[in-house]
């Protein structure tokens, strides 16, 4: 018996597979942002649980709170920026 497949863009059972911009969620998942980040999930969970992207464990479950995960990579941003022009 052969079992249909259906995209997951169109499958209610896999809810964040793909991000959407009108989103309202208040945290990102691991896996997420390792998509946003263009890293493995290895490598995600790993700097989840080493304090290097903030996160919150809910339950058995890693959240990165969206406000917070924005933050911290605009200030990525700005430290690179500032010891890219002798200011670090």
């Amino acid at each position: 018996m052969e079992r249909a497949t259906i995209p997951a863009a169109t499958r209610p059972d896999l809810p964040g597979r793909i991000l959407r911009t009108s989103d309202t969620r208040a945290v990102y998942s691991v896996r997420e942002v390792a998509r946003l980040l263009s890293l493995s999930l290895g490598s995600t969970y790993a700097l989840v649980r080493e304090g290097e992207i903030p996160a919150r464990k809910l339950g058995g479950r890693w959240v990165i709170p969206k406000k917070r995960f924005h933050d911290w990579l605009n200030e990525a941003n700005e430290q690179d920026n500032r010891a890219s022009e002798g200011w670090a």
